[in-house]
């Protein structure tokens, strides 16, 4: 049985399930410690098997929804994931209608996987990393949740030492420069940087004991609180400017043969407190200074040890201790990157407690010592391939998709600016018009699962008033650049464009329909006053789940099921059979009755219905008779979005033009041809014409 710290106790079970199935030799848990609140996984005698800890703790990542996805982390002793499990999501957007078993699924892939490694959902022209494949409807959500668990891992796994930190993507390390030297006293060795100096006070190390359990031990008299506790220097050595100034030639040059390749030698010198200890021993850790580079902790063992007895530079000072330690090439220390040397002051508390507290002796190496590698294009490219942003690494991946559909959409463009010219040739706009239903339905919908809902606009709606950011939106390309395109399409036609032309359910359903008038099955069409008033229900549906997301965004995403979108297009009809039969039932009754989802109960639809009121432009022609008295395009619109009156309810419109090849078909519009009528009937012939004039001048 599990012995849990209060803390843990009171938080939910499921992590400590986790914990229990993947550390079973873990019978304690510590208290969250430290910045990310890490608990310590270890049986009763102090034998340490892992860590837990949960991402939120570490990054709050947002994810479409705005708020982050909350992923239980097991990590062993080695840095490894031993498990990844997701705790709490609010992913109405992401997770639409996908089954939560899958993405479970997809976190069980991270078992074994080091945390220090790059992991990269899809392809990556790093060949280093680590790919995984996404999960089908919910590419977007596996990548957020990629950036999560790995930064979160790796983040962590740094602050304890068990993986090295990375800063953006790493390189190869530099090289010293061994033709560069520079003869220099102590004065010019401190001054530029080659030497970097400590320097702490009695005062410094009390108010850093500050509010512990060793606060006012081995205090030392208020006389001598500005009195030096110690004067701490340190030296990379391997730079011929830095090493032969201070050791000497001959020092230098016996150094340097004794190191391999890879190898790094740093000089430590100081005056009061000893950076050694008393407490070291052969074959032990010297346990007061330590190395830290990219979050990786380098210790240093008696062989890693040698006594440096005297310094050659002019004006340098004597230390009472000096020492010179060795980076060993394991440690795969870096002299171009910024490194630290760690004292650790101990006071003790009782007879086998003590308290640590590190103070930080920053180092960077000045650029002349060093040269830098040239990245190779492969290491360039992995480089800014893992600096970029997620979002943007996503539009890379989906380059295919995005290129695509820009096409489709300037092609739809072109349709809508010369919609008079296609609409004088019918048959042609028809053909034209059935096969971009085919690419919404298959290209955007059924591949590219470009299927818009009315959870994006409650989202966008709640992002508004809370916290809008852009990368929210980014993340999903394909989303992103139709309802840009819808945006600007209800600007200029309303909202019938979408709903007409790039709604892949709205299409699915359209060729259903002609499908089924090809095959000649009966067509039914409700009174227009009882169509009118079943427009309501849409805007009534679109209300109530407004109200639901302003109490519950997840909630509001179950209600939102009134929308069959997930389930037809999104999954394939691949989900529990209540969900598809619902789809289907209407799918069935658009046999007979065109789009009547689409006409009485699309709450999307209603949305897009209220924006297309700030509609700029009327494109659909009209002319006087209109309604009085033909009745002709009032008759013939499939969604009787013409009222008898003869004007179009752009409300209600779906922008398919028939109405307007009707209006400009001279052996179909009946006022168009009674005017040519009437311009035949008012011209005379020729013969007519001749008959006066002949008649006027004969005498």
């Amino acid at each position: 049985m599990l012995s849990l710290s209060p803390a843990f106790a009171a938080t939910p079970t499921l992590l400590e399930q986790r914990i229990e199935q993947f550390f079973p030799e873990a019978t304690v848990i510590s208290e969250p410690e430290g910045e990310y609140r890490v608990r310590t996984l270890s049986d009763a005698e102090g034998t340490v098997y892992g860590y837990a800890f949960e991402s939120i703790d570490v990054f709050n990542i947002p994810a479409y929804s705005g708020k982050p996805v909350n992923m239980g982390i097991l990590l062993d002793t080695e840095g490894v994931i031993v498990d990844a499990y997701v705790l709490e999501h609010h992913e109405p957007i992401l997770l639409i209608g996908i089954p939560e078993q899958r993405l479970h699924d997809f976190n069980a892939r991270y078992a074994g996987i080091k945390a220090d490694q790059r992991v990269v959902v899809g392809r990556s022209s790093d060949p280093n990393a680590i790919t995984v494949d996404a999960v089908s409807g919910a590419t977007v959500t596996v990548m957020v949740i990629n950036e999560i668990v790995m930064r979160a891992a790796q983040e962590v796994g740094a602050s304890l030492g068990l993986v090295q930190a990375h800063s953006g993507a790493r390189g190869r390390p530099s090289t010293v420069r061994e033709d560069v030297y520079q003869p220099a006293n102590w004065s010019e060795l401190t001054g530029d940087g080659s030497v970097r100096r400590l320097l702490l006070s009695n005062a410094d190390i009390s108010r850093a004991f500050r509010g512990t359990e060793a606060e006012g031990i081995d205090e030392v008299p208020a006389d001598r609180a500005d009195d030096t506790f110690i004067d701490l220097y340190a030296a990379w050595l391997n730079a011929p400017t830095v090493g032969r100034n201070l050791l000497g030639d001959n020092q230098y040059r016996f150094l340097m043969e004794e190191l391999k390749p890879g190898e790094h030698a740093v000089a430590v010198l100081g005056n009061g407190y000893s950076f050694k200890g008393s407490g070291y021993v052969r074959g032990g850790i010297f346990d007061r200074v330590q190395i830290r580079q990219f979050g990786n902790i380098l210790s240093f063992r008696d062989l890693d040890h040698i006594r440096l007895y005297d310094l050659m530079a002019e004006g340098a000072p004597r230390f009472q201790e000096m020492a010179i330690f060795i980076l060993r090439e394991e440690a795969r220390f870096d002299p171009g990157a910024p490194w630290t040397l760690e004292l650790l002051v101990r006071r003790q508390t009782g007879p086998v407690d003590s308290i640590f507290t590190s103070f930080e002796l920053p180092y960077e190496t000045p650029e002349q010592y060093i040269e830098r590698p040239i990245p190779t294009p492969e290491e360039l490219r992995a480089i800014e391939e893992a600096n970029r942003p997620m979002w943007v690494n996503i539009w890379y991946q989906k380059s295919f998709q995005v290129g695509v559909i820009l096409v489709a959409l300037l092609l739809l463009t072109i349709i809508l600016f010369f919609q008079d010219n296609f609409a004088r040739h019918p048959n042609f706009l028809r053909w034209l018009r059935h096969g971009y239903l085919t690419f919404t339905v298959v290209f955007i919908g059924w591949y590219a699962l470009g299927q818009l809902s009315i959870v994006n606009v409650l989202t966008f709606v709640h992002a508004l008033v809370t916290e809008f950011r852009w990368e929210l939106f980014l993340s999903d390309p394909v989303i992103f650049i139709l309802w840009t395109f819808t945006a600007a399409s209800i600007l200029l036609w309303g909202r019938g464009v979408f709903c007409g032309w790039l709604c892949p359910f709205g299409a699915l359903q359209e060729l259903i329909n002609e499908i089924a008038r090809k095959l000649r099955i009966p067509q039914y069409e409700l009174p227009f006053v009882v169509h009118e008033r079943l427009w309501a229900i849409k805007y009534i549906i679109l209300l109530v789940l407004f109200g639901i997301s302003l109490e519950s965004m997840m909630l509001a995403e179950k209600a939102a099921e009134v929308e069959p979108f997930k389930t037809a297009i999104m999954l394939k009809f691949d989900r529990q059979w209540w969900f598809v039969l619902y789809a289907v039932i209407l799918l069935v009754v658009n046999i007979f009755t065109r789009k009547v989802f689409c006409r009485y109960m699309c709450p999307l639809g209603a949305a897009l219905s209220v924006s297309s009121r700030v509609r700029l432009f009327d494109w659909l022609k009209r002319r006087k008779e209109c309604g009085n008295p033909c009745q002709l395009c009032a008759k013939e619109c499939e969604i009787q979005a013409i009222h008898p009156d003869g004007h179009i309810n752009h409300n209600e419109c779906h922008y398919c033009l028939d109405c307007q090849m009707t209006y400009h078909n001279e052996n179909k519009c009946p006022p168009l041809i009674l005017k040519n009528k009437r311009k035949t009937r008012g011209k005379k012939s020729p013969d007519e014409q001749l008959i006066p004039v002949v008649q006027v001048v004969e005498p």
